[in-house]
């Protein structure tokens, strides 16, 4: 079957250790699933991949990709969740320890396995599993946002924080989002967020603050929460050790929380936010499978707005 895998690690060029063929029909464990792969989305852990986070030579080659969309072995459409837990309780996402989704077929723990609404096409679906898990639970299991209140996304124009803007809003919450670039400011603003430059004072103090950016905007994160506020981290990008004042911390009771992804019944539940709201994801761009090159090429650029998607039809 024709897959897009890593055959060798290369920090400085990702790209060049990046395959594009044949590679072995997957054999799944008992009680697995095998899905026929309709639509897959890329993700930066898949450029880190080509990189060698997170992985060792002797798991090479392996099939990258973490999200998919497909046909499940019963024949319904359903949308793959990415993490494999182990009996001890440990866990990893797809194309870590087990091979990934950026391929014609992909098997998984049939428990994985999450029922699409009708409402969602294959392309939408496939971008939900990682970035937009993610960010439904930093607003809602994490964060406890409520209808009518009021969220801050530090680094809009990311996955987890583009998303977190229009989950925010279908929420019925009052969104306002920051980035460093006018044009990016512009897009956020389109999508109903009041967009602001790093650090701007905001017309209140907020609810929730979601935090994927770090050292660069921690500071500004902690003075934006009201009182009793939540502050929720997952992830770092400028970097992981921000100051933090413990006076403000304990004198306005705020709430520093960590999360990371989230569950197959919390996936069900976006899914049908999405489908009663009719929010939808943000699509840079859908290429053909027999293009899959360009599209880490056009992921590797960074000048992208919203989820690569793969059409694994095509």
């Amino acid at each position: 079957m024709r897959a897009a895998f890593a055959t060798g690690f290369d920090d400085a060029d990702p790209l060049a250790v990046l395959t594009i063929g044949d590679a072995p029909e997957p054999t799944p464990l008992d009680g697995w699933a095998v899905v026929e792969v309709r639509a897959s989305a890329l993700n930066h852990h898949d450029l880190w991949s080509l990189r060698g986070v997170g992985l060792r030579k002797e798991q090479l080659p392996m099939i990258l990709g973490c999200d998919a969309a497909g046909i499940g072995p019963d024949g319904s459409d359903v949308v793959v969740y990415p993490v494999v837990y182990t009996e001890k309780g440990s866990f990893s996402i797809l194309s870590e320890h087990y091979q990934g989704t950026i391929a014609e077929r992909v098997t998984v723990p049939a428990y994985n396995l999450v029922p699409k609404p009708a409402e969602l096409s294959f392309a939408e679906a496939a971008c939900l599993p990682t970035a937009w898990l993610t960010a439904y639970r930093m607003l809602t299991t994490r964060g406890r946002l409520e209808t009518d209140g009021a969220v801050l996304v530090q680094g809009a124009g990311g996955g987890v924080a583009t998303a977190a803007v229009l989950i925010g809003r279908a929420l019925g919450a009052r969104v306002y989002a920051t980035s460093r670039d006018a044009e990016k400011r512009e897009k956020i603003a389109a999508l109903g967020a009041t967009a602001l430059e790093p650090g701007a004072r905001l017309p209140e103090r907020v609810d929730v603050v979601i935090e994927t950016v770090g050292e660069a905007t921690f500071e500004h994160s902690m003075k934006a929460a009201k009182t009793g506020g939540r502050i929720v981290v997952s992830g770092a990008t400028s970097g992981h050790l921000p100051r933090v004042d413990l006076r403000r911390v304990f004198a306005l009771q705020l709430e520093i929380l960590g999360t990371s992804m989230g569950t197959p019944d919390e996936l069900a539940d976006l899914m049908a936010l999405m489908a009663r709201t009719g929010v939808r994801p943000v699509i840079d761009s859908v290429v053909p499978f027999s293009d899959v090159r360009k599209a880490f090429e056009h992921l590797h650029s960074g000048d992208i707005f919203g989820k690569v998607v793969i059409d694994h039809t095509a």
